[in-house]
């Protein structure tokens, strides 16, 4: 508001010294002589003020034309002038109106005005970096892949567009399924952007199918530095990497080393159950029974699973099934109430021919959170009392018709795995995998139950195949001298 009025002030004050200027000059006598041809002009201050301002702007005006001139004349030449700026500035804005244009089509998924308008743009620019780009992703969504490939390695060429050409053949190698050659740019890429997270992601996934642990270390140690990874989740990957190194181990028999790999993957996660029972026999084959009851104890109380107990039963492989079931106590105490701890009581207890023992470790486990290796082990302990076949089928048709409990789910794709692993077989998936009940039953066919001849047999007198699940443990079999629970492949007695 001030500033406003001064400028008025000034304003005023100009016109009033300007009017008090021509005042004096009007009243001023004297003048201007001029002769011209022969001919004299007398003027007037105030006439020869004006006759001076006229001057100065004829000559600023023949300034102005003459600069005209030699610019035309520059321009002709080839030279750089401010004419040939003003037509650089039109082709300018006119090259970004259509590469903003292309933008738009590309995203409204208009692939070939998208092609067209970069084209436009090229020829107005002349800046490949930036239309490149636009043509590339063009062509992709026309389907012109090779276009794509082929603008890709124009990018390539200029450092400040290499990682974008890296990143988009890399797409197109992962699309083609080439896992081998994007691994590579994948690599490449991250030494370009270290910290970027996209790439990160990809190549640590790529790395872990190729089962090149060390790179993956790598990989995600540098997750961490760029503050990508929270510090429990590197904690947890950094176990199953090493982990899946003793398991790559393994399979070349390379015992010590292996044993060492394990134990420090459940050093790193002693909550991650393949880690915890593959160190336990580590240190069962060390002939260190207590380090491994120590580390199946701590795992058991993070989560308590079948192959935790499978892992306990080795420490004393000749013992006795009562002996077995009282060492088992240790475990068992943990979580008592564990839907877990329940079904491995129970089959401890079939195995010891303890069976009202056996029902009570299910109690309503069978009611409320009954799958078929509960309804199995019910039929086991029903064969083990003397119950009719008829009540023996009752239980295994549930068996047969229900899920089969929790098992290795892949968080990502839902795919249920036999066993744990790195990474997902279906979706390829690093460290996704989880001990759960999938989210819907797999076994939904109504005419399951006209398989029950096959697993318990036409008559009594006819010996039975077994019948199991995949996380059972126990098999019921009908011999002539009656009910014989046997032990299964996983059981822990």
């Amino acid at each position: 508001m001030l500033w406003s009025l001064i400028k008025i002030l000034v304003f005023i004050a100009i016109i009033a010294l300007l009017a008090i200027g021509a005042g004096y000059l009007m009243e001023s006598e004297g003048g201007v002589q001029i002769t011209l041809a022969g001919t004299e002009y007398t003027l007037s201050p105030l006439q020869s003020a004006i006759a001076a301002i006229l001057l100065v702007v004829l000559v600023w005006l023949g300034l102005k034309l003459l600069s005209l001139l030699v610019a035309t004349l520059k321009f002709l030449n080839g030279d750089d002038t401010a004419l040939s700026r003003y037509f650089d500035r039109n082709r300018e804005r006119k090259g970004y109106e259509a590469l903003s244009e292309g933008l738009l089509a590309l995203a409204s998924g208009e692939g070939k005005l998208a092609m067209s308008k970069a084209s436009k743009a090229e020829r107005y620019l002349h800046k490949p970096e930036l239309t490149n780009l636009l043509t590339a992703q063009a062509a992709e969504l026309t389907g012109d892949r090779t276009k794509a490939a082929t603008t890709y390695k124009q990018l390539i060429k200029t450092d400040s567009t290499r990682f974008v050409g890296v990143r988009g053949i890399m797409k197109q190698k992962l699309a083609d399924g080439d896992t081998d050659t994007a691994r590579k740019l994948a690599q490449k890429a991250f030494e370009l952007k270290p910290r970027h997270e996209e790439t990160q992601d990809v190549l640590l996934k790529l790395q872990a199918q190729a089962h090149d642990w060390a790179g993956a270390r790598n990989t995600l140690n540098a997750k961490l530095k760029s503050g990508s990874l929270p510090r429990d989740v590197y904690t947890r990957r950094e176990a199953v990497l090493a982990l899946s190194e003793a398991r790559d181990i393994v399979a070349q028999d390379a015992t010590l080393e292996s044993r060492e790999q394990a134990i420090e993957a459940n050093r790193l996660s002693p909550d991650l159950v393949p880690a915890a029972a593959m160190a336990a026999r580590s240190y069962i084959a060390k002939g260190k029974p207590r380090n491994a009851v120590k580390v199946l104890k701590k795992a058991w109380s993070a989560q308590p699973h079948p192959d935790l107990a499978a892992a306990f039963a080795e420490i004393e492989p000749n013992e006795t099934p009562e002996q077995r079931l009282k060492r088992f106590a240790a475990l068992t105490k943990i979580q008592p109430q564990h839907p877990e701890t329940r079904l491995v009581l129970a089959e401890l207890n079939i195995v010891a021919e303890d069976f009202p023992e056996a029902r009570r470790a299910l109690g309503d486990l069978v009611n409320s959170d009954g799958d078929a290796r509960a309804f199995t082990l019910m039929a086991a302990i029903e064969r083990g009392e003397g119950a009719s076949d008829s009540v023996v089928q009752g239980w295994l048709a549930k068996a047969l018709n229900s899920p089969r409990g929790p098992q290795w789910v892949c968080e990502s794709c839902h795919h249920i795995h036999v066993a744990w692993a790195p990474v997902c077989e279906q979706c390829d998936s690093f460290d996704t995998l989880a001990w759960e009940t999938p989210e819907a039953p797999e076994i939904g066919s109504a005419t399951g139950v006209h398989m029950l001849p096959l697993i318990v047999g036409e008559s009594e007198g006819t010996p039975k195949p077994d019948a199991d699940t995949d996380t059972g443990v126990i098999d019921v079999t009908v011999t002539k001298n009656g009910p014989e629970p046997t032990e299964g492949r996983k059981e822990p007695g």
